[in-house]
């Protein structure tokens, strides 16, 4: 029996990248995971493979921008004590001029609206149980802006936000809220940019590589497990020095 035994996880965008490795993660350490993603394709795949090796998933296809669905989705799961705020899109690399309002409302929608809702979900279900753990996926740029896609950085950086004032809103509750910033990981996502584009960014951190999607995994499952119970409102950075942050 894993760390996760008895909880039931939502992770949204879980159809790839850092939310397939985290659903396949939540699953072998003994969570019951409701797999969410746009992709029907991918969600059907990522809760076979999870079946397959002996765990239990439930497929959630709509939109994490739906509240309706995503209180639906919760509520025909009975409740969900472990929320991965992981949903998102990319921002293709504009500069402000060409950023339009379409894509700048789409991106906030994803990101932050699709947060803020999956979060209110949940949220009924954990305040009755106080119990709950919420991680949300931001990234370095979000910390230190980003030349190529600025509201792509500012979305992140809402993120953010949203994690440390959850933490002190639902910590009377026995909710502990953190935020994950990672630096280059190799997805999916990443990948539309090409090889390439890929291995220039890896080269700015100190490390000198991207991450593996289930490097990001492993800290996030640190977040929800018990080693993680007394932190809360905090962001972690697993971005190999890309930058380096604290005081």
């Amino acid at each position: 029996m894993g760390d996760l035994s008895g909880r039931t996880a939502l992770v949204t965008g879980a159809g790839s990248g850092i939310g397939r490795a985290t659903a396949t993660r939540f699953a072998q350490d003994g969570a019951h995971v409701v797999v969410q993603d746009v992709a029907g394709d991918a969600v059907a795949e990522v809760v076979e493979v999870i079946n397959r090796q002996g765990g239990t998933a439930t497929a959630s296809v709509c939109s994490v921008a739906d509240e309706g669905a995503i209180r639906q989705t919760v509520v025909d799961c009975g409740g969900v004590d472990i929320l991965v705020n992981n949903a998102g899109v990319p921002g293709y690399n504009a500069v402000i001029e060409d950023i339009d309002r379409t894509a700048y409302e789409r991106l906030f929608e994803v990101h932050v609206w699709g947060t803020f809702a999956a979060t209110r979900a949940v949220l009924p279900e954990m305040k009755a149980r106080q119990f709950g753990r919420i991680v949300n996926i931001a990234s370095n740029r979000g910390q230190v802006g980003f030349e190529r896609s600025s509201h792509y950085g500012a979305a992140k950086a809402a993120v953010i936000g949203l994690a440390k004032s959850w933490a002190r809103e639902f910590a009377p509750h026995g909710i502990l809220v953190n935020a994950l910033a990672p630096g280059v990981v190799r997805s999916g996502m990443t990948l539309r940019y090409g090889e390439a584009a890929l291995a220039e960014e890896a080269q700015q951190n100190l490390v000198k590589r991207w991450a593996e999607p289930e490097e990001m995994a492993d800290w996030i499952a640190f977040l929800v497990g018990p080693r993680g119970g007394y932190m809360t409102g905090q962001v972690l950075c697993p971005n190999g020095g890309d930058p380096i942050v604290g005081i």
